[in-house]
């Protein structure tokens, strides 16, 4: 089939006794003008290119009962109205999780003041480690690693069984927990 020479009527007819080249000539011949409507409607990519396969989804279904193929061109770039139409509605009701985020954050950097506790708080653990034993601070390095090691690791690298390691941990914390600064801290935080 030599479909640049076709009519529309031609096409359309082909179409009808399901032709391949026939769509393909139509597509090649309308695509673009479907494109165009998806464009003047400023659509954005995502919904454009779900007209544009809707638009050919209806010429699909339709292509027996268009009444007048000498207008196909036409009646697809009406088809792409409605839909675009139809895809501006749709978004205009939904609103997505990503803008629902954007509205709630407005400024991801924390407010001056949290950043001065935060200050604080590092301040004061720190100082509540300082005064731990040697053997209590090497105790919490290990367990509060970057890589989170295994109770394994920890006990073969502090050389205490594996059970002990959470009471251990409790204990460790319960003392950190009388420091007087880290105490008060706790209390109004």
């Amino acid at each position: 089939m030599s479909s640049p020479h076709l009519s529309d009527t031609d096409l359309v007819m082909a179409a009808r006794r399901r032709e391949p080249d026939a769509w393909q000539a139509l597509l090649d011949r309308y695509d673009r003008r479907i494109r165009a409507v998806c464009h003047a409607h400023r659509l954005g990519p995502a919904d454009a290119e779900d007209v544009r396969q809707t638009t050919w989804l209806r010429a699909v279904e339709h292509v027996d009962r268009i009444r007048e193929p000498h207008r196909i061109g036409a009646w697809l770039a009406q088809v792409a109205r409605n839909e675009c139409l139809r895809a501006i509605r749709h978004r205009a009701r939904v609103t997505t999780y990503a803008d629902e985020l954007e509205h709630r954050i407005s400024d991801p950097a924390p407010a001056p003041d949290a950043l001065m506790v935060a200050a604080e708080r590092r301040e004061a653990v720190r100082g509540a480690v300082k005064k731990l034993s040697p053997r209590d601070r090497a105790f919490l390095g290990r367990v509060f690693h970057d890589h989170e090691p295994s109770y394994a690791e920890i006990g073969h690298a502090l050389r205490m069984p594996i059970g002990s390691i959470g009471p251990t941990r409790g204990r460790v914390l319960e003392r950190m927990r009388r420091n007087a600064q880290l105490a008060t801290l706790v209390a109004t935080g």
